[in-house]
């Protein structure tokens, strides 16, 4: 289980923390082609979905790979999970029906490592 663990860990963490980098460093013009959802938010906004996204990556792996105060992965994982439960209410709204499958296998991918790490 514990390999498990890692392996969601390690993608969960690294695509999390990509993925906010790109929103926390990019102009919310230069995501919008392939993010059209940056339209609706102010790029304040949106650097900070990035940012809470990019520190969620960092403290899936981090926390609990040092044994420092590995609670933190348990909580990263579920600030993730409510992201991704955010993420499908707006793609819901908005009809874009894709979009709310990628985020319910990112949601369940981080509810295993959240319940998977409490457990340990």
């Amino acid at each position: 289980m514990n390999i498990a663990l890692w392996i969601v860990q390690g993608l969960l963490g690294a695509m999390f923390a990509m993925a906010g980098f790109m929103k926390a460093t990019q102009p919310r013009e230069k995501l919008a082609p392939k993010m059209p959802w940056v339209n609706d938010y102010s790029a304040t906004q949106v650097r900070l979905i990035g940012i809470a996204e990019l520190l969620g990556g960092i403290g899936l792996i981090l926390p609990w790979a040092l044994g420092i105060a590995p609670f933190l992965t348990v909580l990263a994982a579920l600030g993730l999970a409510l992201t991704m439960i955010a993420a499908a209410i707006y793609h819901l709204g908005k009809g874009e029906y894709p979009g709310i499958g990628i985020n319910a296998v990112l949601l369940a991918l981080a509810l295993f490592v959240a319940v998977g790490r409490f457990m340990s």
